[in-house]
C-alpha cells in the first residue's frame, strides 16, 4: 500500500468507525461465539503473498465483529466505564503516524513537553495540590502518563520501597542485605482494593494486608492504626497505604482525612487510587472525598472512565520525582544526551524504556471539549443514579440471574463479591446511554427476576 491508497482507504476507515459507533446500539452487547470460534475462519498460516485491502477490510466484519463485546454500547454495564471520543480517536491516530519512541526529552522533545504541560493542566482542573505540579516553584513532583493505573500502581509501591530500604540502611549501624529489609516490610490496603494492588505485592515481595471497612465499605483511620500497631509488634516495617476513592465493586471512598495523619505520622507513603472515580473531580462540587490528599505522595486516576479518553493514558502524579528516579534511572551511553540535566527524560519514571505520544489525545480532548462541557458531561453520567427496589435472594439464586441476564446478550452485566454476598453490579458505561435505556434494561432485568422467582417459588 501506498500513500495515495493509504488516503482513500484511511478515508474509506474513518467512515466504517463513524458508522460502527453512531449505530452501535443495534449491535448485541455480548458476542455470541465460543473460545476458539477464530480457528474456523482463518487459515492456519500466514498468506505468503499479499492480499487485496477489499478482501482485508471485508473480514473486520466476518471475523473480529463476531467476537467483539462492544463497549461503547448504551447496552454495556459491566467492569467499569471505557469512554472514547472523536478528538481522542484522531489523537492515536496522529500519534501512530509519528510514532515517535518517546523515551527521553532528546528522543521526542515535544511528546516529553506536551507531556508536562497537559499533566500540569490536569492537576489544576482535578484541583489536586501544586506539589504534584512540574511547573510550579514549591514543588518537587510532576505528573506522568503510564500505560495503566495497575502499573502507576506497582510504581509508587515499588519507588516507596527503594526510599524505604535507603532510610533503613542509613538508620542501621551493619551493613544489611536489601532482601532482608525487604522482608520486613508490609503494605496495606481496604478489603475492596482493587486486585491490581495484590498484583503489585506479589511482583515487589511486599506483604499485604486487607483491612476490614465499615458499614459504607470505607476504610477509616483506628483500622490501620490498629493494623499498624500489630504489624510493629511483629518487627516489621510500615511501608505504604494503597487508598481508593471509588473502589470496584461498590464505588466506596475512603476516609483520606484520617489515613492521611496515621501515614504521616508512621512515615509512610500514601498511594491514593482515583482511577473509577478522579475524573469527577473535575466538578468542584464532587471533591469532598479529596479531603487529606495534601497527605498524598502519589495520585493516580484514569481519563478512560470518564474523560472520554482511550485506554493506556493513564494520569499519574507523584510529590517527589526524585524518589522515582533513584528506583528506575538506568542510564547507558547511548541513551544520554546533552540536555540530560536541565530536561525530564520520563524513562527514568517507569518501569519500561518505550512510551507512545499518549499526550496528544489528552491534549485534543482537553482543547475540543474544555473544562465546561467536561463537567457537564460528568454532570449528566451522575444524574442517571436512581434509588429503586433491590433483590437478592441468596448467593445461587443471584448467580442464576446473572446467568441468564448474559445469555440474552441484550444487556453486559457483572459480579463482584462484598462481605460473602454475591451481587450484581450495573455501571452506566457508555456516552451514548439514555435514560430510556436505563428504562428498557430495569424492565430486562425485572422480567427476568420475576421469572425466576415464579420458578422457585420464593
Amino acid at each position: 500500500m501506498q500513500a495515495e491508497e493509504y488516503n482513500r482507504r484511511a478515508k474509506e476507515l474513518v467512515d466504517y468507525i463513524t458508522q460502527y459507533l453512531v449505530t452501535i446500539r443495534e449491535r448485541k452487547v455480548i458476542p455470541d461465539v465460543k473460545p476458539g470460534y477464530m480457528k474456523e475462519l482463518l487459515p492456519d498460516s500466514a498468506p505468503t503473498e499479499p492480499e487485496d485491502w477489499e478482501s482485508i477490510f471485508s473480514d473486520i466484519e466476518r471475523v473480529i465483529m463476531p467476537g467483539v463485546v462492544h463497549w461503547q454500547s448504551p447496552q454495556m454495564h459491566a467492569f467499569f466505564p471505557c469512554l472514547n471520543s472523536w478528538p481522542s480517536l484522531l489523537g492515536d491516530m496522529l500519534s501512530d503516524a509519528i510514532n515517535c519512541v518517546g523515551f527521553s526529552w532528546a528522543s521526542s522533545p515535544a511528546c516529553t513537553e506536551l507531556k508536562i504541560h497537559v499533566l500540569d493542566w490536569l492537576c489544576k482542573a482535578l484541583g489536586l495540590p501544586s506539589f504534584f505540579m512540574h511547573h510550579h516553584p514549591d514543588s518537587r513532583g510532576g505528573g506522568v502518563l503510564q500505560s495503566s493505573v495497575s502499573e502507576s500502581t506497582l510504581v509508587a509501591l515499588l519507588a516507596a520501597r527503594n526510599d524505604k530500604i535507603f532510610q533503613l540502611q542509613a538508620e542501621l549501624e551493619q551493613d544489611v542485605d536489601d532482601s532482608v529489609l525487604n522482608s520486613r516490610m508490609v503494605a496495606y490496603a481496604s478489603d475492596q482494593v482493587h486486585s491490581s494492588f495484590k498484583k503489585a505485592g506479589l511482583i515487589s515481595l511486599i506483604k499485604i494486608r486487607f483491612l476490614p471497612t465499615d458499614e459504607q465499605f470505607s476504610l477509616r483511620g483506628d483500622a490501620l492504626k490498629k493494623a499498624i500497631q500489630e504489624d510493629k509488634k511483629k518487627g516489621l516495617v510500615p511501608l505504604f497505604l494503597c487508598a481508593t476513592l471509588g473502589t470496584t465493586g461498590v464505588c466506596a471512598f475512603d476516609n483520606l482525612s484520617e489515613l492521611g495523619p496515621v501515614c504521616a505520622e508512621e512515615g509512610m507513603w500514601l498511594h491514593v487510587d482515583a482511577a473509577y472515580a478522579g475524573s469527577a473531580y473535575v466538578c468542584p462540587e464532587l471533591r469532598w472525598s479529596l479531603k487529606g490528599v495534601e497527605f498524598a505522595h502519589s495520585f493516580v486516576f484514569n481519563p478512560v472512565k470518564w474523560m472520554m479518553v482511550s485506554l493506556e493514558c493513564t494520569a499519574f502524579w507523584v510529590k517527589d520525582k526524585y524518589k522515582l528516579q533513584q528506583t528506575f534511572t538506568v542510564d547507558p551511553l547511548y541513551l544520554k544526551h546533552e540536555y540530560s540535566q536541565e530536561s525530564t527524560d520520563f524513562m527514568h519514571w517507569q518501569i519500561p524504556l518505550s512510551r507512545r505520544f499518549r499526550s496528544l489525545k489528552l491534549w485534543f480532548v482537553l482543547r475540543s471539549f474544555g473544562l465546561r462541557n467536561l463537567q457537564a458531561h460528568i454532570r449528566h453520567m451522575l444524574s442517571f443514579f436512581w434509588d429503586d427496589e433491590t433483590f437478592w435472594g441468596g448467593n445461587t439464586l443471584t448467580q442464576e440471574l446473572l446467568r441468564r441476564l448474559t445469555q440474552l446478550g441484550s444487556l453486559y452485566l457483572c459480579p463482584a463479591n462484598i462481605h460473602n454476598k454475591f451481587i450484581i453490579r450495573y455501571v452506566v458505561t457508555s456516552q451514548f446511554t439514555t435514560a430510556d435505556d436505563i428504562l428498557r434494561d430495569w424492565g430486562v432485568i425485572s422480567k427476568t427476576t420475576s421469572t425466576l422467582l415464579a420458578e422457585t417459588e420464593i
